[in-house]
């Protein structure tokens, strides 16, 4: 985002913003949505690749951004719209498989996730050597898969907790 001053004839100074396409990437990125659900988490939500498109197109005529202001905007907002939904969608799923699946199974989920976070620390101390934008953008998609991970890990944590919890008590009334 770019900041203007702009004074005329005395006037007082107004400022002006102009987005920019790297203002797209403010907040978490996109989440990363497992194929095995992607069908069910996908499904009827506004994907934005109509305003996309049209960003793109506004892009290709005038070839700079700040004759593209209300396409950025309307991507920004729908992409904004579209990721916490979608990021509801990956939580209730997860929710719901953790308190479905055996204490097995749980427990290998639990280590399949801790392994992801593990490489995408280690990636995200690679990317922390990497500088300029190439380097934000990857420590910024790093961050955003890395906190959802994250996330997932504590719901089958939880759920293994109230198992043991469960399990525990019954086996002291016994």
């Amino acid at each position: 985002m770019e900041t203007f001053r702009v004074s005329v004839d005395k006037e007082p100074v107004m400022e002006e913003t102009i987005l920019v396409g790297d203002d797209l990437m403010m907040g978490p990125p996109s989440p990363i949505i497992p194929p095995e659900i992607a069908s069910h988490v996908l499904e009827g939500v506004e994907l934005c690749d109509g305003i996309l498109r049209n960003l793109f197109l506004c892009l290709q005529i005038n070839d700079i951004e700040p004759f593209c202001q209300d396409e950025i905007a309307l991507y920004r907002q729908c992409a904004e719209k579209r990721d916490n939904e979608l990021r509801q969608r990956l939580q209730q799923s997860e929710r719901t498989l953790g308190s479905s699946m055996p204490l097995d199974e749980a427990k290998a989920r639990a280590a399949q996730l801790q392994s992801d976070i593990t490489t995408l620390e280690r990636r995200m101390i690679l990317a922390s050597g990497i500088e300029g934008m190439e380097g934000f953008r990857q420590r910024w998609s790093l961050h955003g898969n890395l906190e959802d991970t994250r996330f997932f890990l504590s719901y089958v944590s939880s759920y293994m907790k109230t198992i043991h919890a469960m399990f525990y008590h019954a086996c002291t009334f016994l």
